[in-house]
């Protein structure tokens, strides 16, 4: 009897440990906000220089700067906009237009300098900061970087309702920055990663 407790205690303590050890056993953590603006893929912006390469076709391949319209040449398919539009798209765009020409054609976009437009290139915070300016960007800038560099907020700012603007497509979505937790308590929360051409708006509080 004695021997039969001890032989169900241990398949109990084994299949706990089992249960422990089970990848199930532990959902992984939500992505937060700051993990989607940190993702966000690069899109291509004037200037920029692009390498379009067509498998086994190499007479159709070209290296082209974007021009000012967001136009790039493409033989065969002629004009494609690129400015706006990630590597993918563009490839799948050409790829598309060129199935009329080549049977089953492979296309890459290939980034090979990054050169965009001076507006692409840069941030910018308005409102109520000291100074409001804007920046060349740098891979990795947050929002506390740029406040830090407008010389921080002004006396009339109302920092929790400060909104980062960014253009994706051919639209705009903005996220809440609590800028007032960020600088008083360190919470860091919305201390999202910047992306050329993002707009940081401090407003200033209701009287």
């Amino acid at each position: 009897m004695r021997h039969a407790v001890r032989l169900f205690a241990l398949c109990a303590l084994l299949l706990g440990l089992a249960g422990c050890a089970s990848p199930a056993a532990k959902a992984p953590p939500p992505a937060t906000p700051a993990d989607a603006l940190s993702a966000a893929p690069y899109r291509i912006g004037v200037d920029d220089v692009v390498q379009v390469s067509v498998w086994r076709n190499p007479d159709l391949s070209v290296t082209v700067p974007v021009r000012p319209d967001g136009m790039i040449s493409v033989p065969l398919v002629g004009d494609v906009q690129a400015g706006g539009h990630t590597p993918e798209e563009v490839a799948a765009t050409i790829q598309d237009k060129l199935a009329a020409y080549v049977r089953d054609p492979k296309v890459a976009v290939i980034l090979s300098e990054l050169r965009s437009h001076e507006f692409l290139s840069r941030v910018r915070i308005t409102g109520a900061v000291r100074n409001p300016t804007t920046l060349p960007y740098r891979q990795g800038m947050t929002v506390l970087d740029v406040v830090l560099a407008a010389g921080g907020i002004n006396q009339f700012a109302s920092p929790d309702q400060t909104m980062l603007y960014r253009k994706k497509g051919g639209g705009t979505e903005s996220f809440r920055i609590h800028l007032g937790g960020m600088l008083k308590r360190g919470d860091l929360g919305t201390n999202y990663t910047l992306q050329p051409g993002d707009v940081i708006t401090v407003p200033e509080r209701a009287f």
